[in-house]
């Protein structure tokens, strides 16, 4: 009995991990897998049908891929080139806010250079929230915003000793078919077929996959990559969907990706316009700009939707690529149900507009493997690890409704719906009430039960971009409710430094096609 435990506990049982679908979730979830497992006793293997395309429109991301990518091993001179890829500084809003002088604002993507400008920006959006007149556009205060709109790379030279946070725009097809290629290295096995049928066990767990070329796989545990199908968590399983529709109205969006002209710069940002019925993308590859606009069905059928988008871009008759997508938006009530996990569109998806996609997907993966990891490979994790994603996913979605909830638009049945939309949660009811009474934003959103997936900084530029101030109060009126000190505490920043501050850090930085061209492309 001795001898038969320790032999047991030195060669564990090998465990083996199913995932269906590939595309980047199905890939990402199968880099990491392998990467974090490999001292494991761990078969992982990932079956996606031949017959089911990925669709690839231009994807962009947060800051958060660039560790994806640390942690794989894999640099972006190795992948970005082979995924069309490019920079992104953060993301333009344009036409967003009806507010004189807040028609456009640039959330960033924040930094440790910018605790030198920052606490300005927040210090000028709490005095004009009480009528002072003072300058808290986000623009103004972030190196990011400067770097974008001179249409630079955010890699610093060796001589400036700061890094600087940013994302990616990528072809979505490429970025699966190289993440497939890297995961296959790592010892990942690739199945091309179609599965037929799932098969469960008498305790109602996923015992296997019968696939059309009568092979069956069988597993331990299951990942769900099979898009808003679900095939294994929400269709075998029975796991219910949970629709965000009575708080995001947009269900579609209409697509043209248009070739780069040569010599045409490349923008270092994502660029989101507010259309009639939803907005439009702008995501710059290094090959063809990738253009969408997504739209409520309810407001907008799909033929005005890509009328509307071919007038945006010039190409009214033009013969040029066209998709029709539509989206299943909300959440799933349990991502980990018995020995299922859900990953990607699977588990749920909230609207592009702030690339939280891919985001959502590597918290996802890592989460779980965490969890299954520090349970001793069973379930004993999933309720915190459900509570944990439900939370994310729906403090997501408060930021997300609070883009059209606040936007001053009104020319539209679509825009006047959203601004009236009494369906709001409370912490997005509470965000906003600290807010307009002109408290700190920062300690609301730290208190219990208040912790957003977005950080106060980001709040704080979307709330402050739109321009969601009240009247600039007359001075005389200032001085006799708040005293001469409070004049003069509002203009504590000389916004002359900050700008000459921001500007002497970007000559540190290289035009956006040039760093790429010098650094990323074999010659």
């Amino acid at each position: 009995m001795i001898n038969s435990t320790h032999s047991e506990s030195k060669h564990p049982k090998k465990r083996n991990i199913v995932i269906l679908g590939g595309g980047t979730a199905g890939w990402m979830t199968a880099n990491l897998m392998a990467e974090k497992w490999k001292n494991h006793n761990i078969s992982i293997t990932l079956i996606e049908s031949p017959s089911i395309g990925v669709i690839g429109v231009g994807e962009g991301s947060t800051p958060q891929l660039k560790t994806f990518f640390d942690k794989i091993g894999v640099t972006e001179k190795q992948w970005m080139p082979q995924c069309n890829a490019t920079y992104k500084n953060g993301i333009l809003f344009k036409n967003w806010s009806t507010r004189p002088g807040f028609e456009s604002y640039f959330h960033p993507f924040t930094s440790l250079i910018d605790a030198h400008t920052a606490p300005a920006f927040v210090y000028n959006t709490q005095y004009r929230r009480k009528g002072f007149d003072v300058d808290c556009k986000p623009d103004r205060f972030f190196l990011s915003a400067q770097l974008a709109k001179q249409q630079k790379s955010p890699i610093g030279e060796f001589n400036f000793p700061f890094d600087i946070g940013y994302g990616y725009h990528f072809d979505a097809v490429l970025l699966g078919k190289y993440l497939g290629t890297v995961a296959t290295e790592k010892g990942v096995k690739h199945i091309s077929a179609q599965v037929t049928a799932v098969n469960l066990n008498d305790d109602g767990d996923i015992q296997s996959l019968s696939l059309d070329d009568e092979r069956v796989i069988e597993g331990d545990f299951f990942v769900d990559c099979s898009g808003f199908n679900s095939v294994l968590l929400q269709k075998k399983l029975k796991v219910p969907f949970i629709s965000f529709k009575e708080n995001l109205f947009n269900d579609s969006a209409v697509t043209i990706s248009v070739p780069r002209k040569s010599q045409q710069q490349v923008n270092s940002q994502t660029i989101s316009t507010a259309m009639k019925c939803g907005w439009a993308w702008d995501i710059p590859l290094t090959n063809r700009t990738g253009n969408g606009y997504v739209y409520s069905s309810e407001y907008c059928s799909a033929e005005q939707a890509e009328f509307e988008l071919r007038e945006k871009l010039s190409l009214i008759g033009e013969d040029v690529d066209v998709r029709h997508l539509t989206m299943k938006v909300g959440r799933v009530a349990k991502h980990w149900h018995k020995n299922c996990v859900a990953i990607g569109l699977s588990q749920g998806f909230i609207e592009p507009l702030e690339a939280t996609a891919l985001h959502f997907v590597q918290e996802s993966i890592e989460g779980f493997i965490d969890s299954y990891t520090a349970g001793s490979f069973s379930n004993s994790n999933q309720t915190q690890f459900n509570e944990k994603m439900n939370s994310r996913f729906d403090g997501i979605r408060d930021y997300i409704v609070a883009h059209y909830r606040l936007s001053s638009r009104e020319d539209t049945e679509y825009w006047r719906k959203n601004s009236a939309n009494p369906n709001i949660s409370n912490n997005l009811k509470k965000i906003v009430q600290c807010w307009v009474a002109g408290d700190d934003l920062n300690k609301a959103l730290v208190q219990p039960g208040m912790v957003s997936f977005y950080p106060p900084v980001s709040w704080h530029a979307m709330l402050a971009g739109y321009g969601v101030f009240p009247e600039l109060t007359a001075q005389n009126l200032l001085t006799e409710k708040f005293g001469h000190s409070a004049i003069d505490a509002a203009q504590k920043y000389d916004l002359a430094h900050i700008d000459q501050f921001i500007q002497r850090c970007s000559v540190n930085f290289a035009d956006h096609q040039q760093f790429i061209d010098e650094n990323l492309i074999n010659k």
